[in-house]
């Protein structure tokens, strides 16, 4: 299980060891955003297989980046890792901000699966050498009100922003919030507070700042970090009253930190009609998309009621409130169900009512969980055959059951081979995979006959039926 802890600024290192050489190229993917929009996303990290996972919770739904690898990171063991927790937790799997790089992976990996970008998020990114020279009558806009900022303010100069520069800081925030347009906006307040924490940590090294002074007046100021061949930019203000100082200021730092990446990447407009508009002007190389999937277990995607399947004796179909005694049966007897690997009673997580068992099963079906066959000989319950753990790639696992006094008939092969087939053939499922204890020589036996033995442990032996 995936053990997460909230992501706070003592953090940064180890987020940064991972994001330093990240090529994803979205903003997300980086330590200042991750730190800006700490109380928006909510956002919480593990390290696993070897890669950097983040759990985001936004609008009271549960996301997760795409896997960030290390130097020896396996990316597939870690998808593999979100998927168990979301199994367990029993929250729809969702990858959100995945890159389009990534993105092909994720459709081979997972056979249903809803796949959105949506524009609002979509990162603007320009080619660093055309920012830092404006060249070409597509610029004529920014190179024009570059020149009028240069001759009203001869003065101005562009620098590096130090730790040093605190007091200076500390005044250009106090002329900032007097032209402050959003300040009752509670995000745009909470993102600039979180601009200002940033310049705060300079001194780690993350991030390349800078900005345009007259004299020790600083007027602009900008903020980035390198992440792979990218330059995120996590923070770009300045004092509207002066005049052409927005343009200048991007050409400037695009000069002085940006000829070492290929890419600038500004961030989304968040629909904010004045950002689109500006970050429009200065054309992007493209609009970098953020997908999100939301992959399907097979059962959800096919099935709406639990089918009837008949095999030479027997008939499996929904459990029904009228076969609760017989359920109930089943699923007491200890001595029986000591090899069935799951504490039905524990699991219920309160008291034992008549038809508590039953309202699982209903339960689980109805979100999808797990689909549970009464099998009937006669129309008498005898036992269950449960398809479970359902995989999100196509798999899932099946366990069955029978009376004590219906056992050593071959009624628990029937259904069970009856059930797989069920789900490789009409449900188009890939896998089906079931283990038993080791010293389960009855079930081992009913395994054998219809499944595969791929693998064991000190425990278990493990089968699987493909198609």
């Amino acid at each position: 299980m995936l053990n997460f802890k909230k992501i706070s600024w003592e953090d940064a290192p180890v987020l940064r060891s991972y994001y330093e050489n990240c090529d994803y190229i979205l903003c997300e993917y980086s330590v200042g955003t991750k730190l800006m929009w700490n109380n928006t996303l909510n956002p919480e990290w593990t390290e696993a297989a070897g890669c950097l996972i983040v759990k985001s919770t936004f609008m009271k739904h549960t996301v997760f980046d795409y896997p960030v690898a290390g130097p020896e990171g396996d990316v597939d063991a870690a998808l593999l890792l979100i998927e168990r927790y979301c199994m367990d937790k029993g929250v729809p799997l969702a990858l959100s901000v995945v890159p389009e790089i990534e993105g092909q992976h994720l459709i081979h990996r997972y056979p249903y699966v809803n796949v959105s970008a949506v524009r609002t998020w979509k990162d603007y990114v320009y080619e660093s050498e055309k920012m830092q020279n404006f060249a070409g009558r597509r610029y004529s806009g920014q190179r024009n009100h570059i020149k009028k900022f240069k001759t009203a303010y001869p003065d101005a100069a562009f620098r590096e922003i130090t730790p040093a520069d605190h007091r200076i800081l500390t005044r250009f925030w106090y002329d900032y919030q007097s032209e402050f347009k959003k300040s009752d906006d509670p995000k745009a307040v909470d993102e600039l507070n979180y601009a200002k924490q940033l310049f705060g940590i300079l001194d780690t090294g993350y991030f390349r700042a800078g900005g345009f002074f007259i004299g020790d007046k600083l007027i602009s100021l900008a903020l980035a970090e390198k992440c792979g061949n990218t330059l995120i930019i996590h923070i770009e203000k300045a004092l509207y009253s002066y005049e052409g100082v927005y343009p200048a200021m991007v050409q400037a730092f695009a000069q002085m930190f940006g000829k070492d990446v290929l890419y600038l990447n500004r961030e989304d407009d968040a629909a904010d009609r004045g950002l689109r508009t500006s970050k429009t002007q200065y054309r992007p190389a493209f609009l970098a998309n953020k997908y999100a999937f939301e992959p399907r277990n097979d059962l959800a995607q096919t099935t709406d009621e639990i089918p009837t399947i008949t095999t030479e004796r027997l008939t499996l179909d929904e459990i029904g409130e009228g076969d609760i005694p017989a359920y109930n049966e089943l699923v007491l007897d200890r001595e029986r169900n000591v090899w069935w690997g799951y504490d039905d009673i524990a699991g219920l997580g309160g008291p034992v009512k008549e038809d508590s068992f039953y309202q699982v099963a209903k339960r689980d079906f109805a979100k999808k969980y797990a689909i549970n066959f009464a099998v009937r000989l006669d129309g008498r319950m005898i036992g269950e055959a449960v398809l479970y753990d359902f995989d999100y790639r196509g798999g899932a696992e099946l366990g069955c059951r029978i009376l004590k006094e219906y056992a050593g008939n071959g009624y628990g092969t029937e259904a069970f081979a009856a059930v797989a087939n069920w789900a490789l053939y009409s449900i188009h499922m890939t896998r089906v995979i079931a283990k038993c204890f080791k010293e389960n020589d009855a079930s081992f036996k009913m395994l054998s006959s219809c499944m595969r033995k791929i693998s064991q442990d000190d425990t278990f032996y493990y089968f699987e039926k493909t198609v």
